[in-house]
């Protein structure tokens, strides 16, 4: 038993694609946003597994001793060797910092830096201008 080509159904939808009824402009806008879904879906997917990477790797931490990097665990599962509490996976989080007792203002501090030449190249630097 053959089917025979939906032509009534073709010319239905090709009369509300042209003639612009609401029905139309209904079926328009759901094929657009259908479309549109599909296409920035892998977009979206891609910036939430960045996000998810980011946030993972933020937690991570990496053994000093045998380089083995693990979840949260005060020792390393694979040496025994135990986490510094300077360890970033460690750092307090946003606001927690300045009202723990040892903390550092940044407010109050000056960084002291030194310049140092390189090249070595004494004859340049000691020229005044003039």
């Amino acid at each position: 038993m053959t089917r025979s080509f939906p032509w009534v159904w073709i010319l239905l939808a090709a009369f509300l694609l042209l003639i612009p009824g609401p029905a139309g402009r209904l079926l328009i806008d759901l094929l657009g946003g259908i479309t549109l879904t599909l296409l920035l879906l892998p977009v979206l997917a891609g910036g939430a597994a960045l996000l998810g990477w980011q946030l993972l790797k933020r937690r991570l931490r990496t053994c000093p001793a045998c380089g083995l990097a693990s979840f949260g665990t005060p020792v390393c599962p694979a040496c025994g060797t135990v986490f510094s509490a300077d360890d970033p996976a460690e750092a307090p989080a946003w606001g927690e910092g300045l009202g723990s007792p040892g903390a550092v203002d940044p407010r109050n501090v000056t960084i002291n830096v030194e310049a140092i030449d390189v090249d070595g190249d004494v004859s340049v630097r000691d020229q005044s201008p003039g």
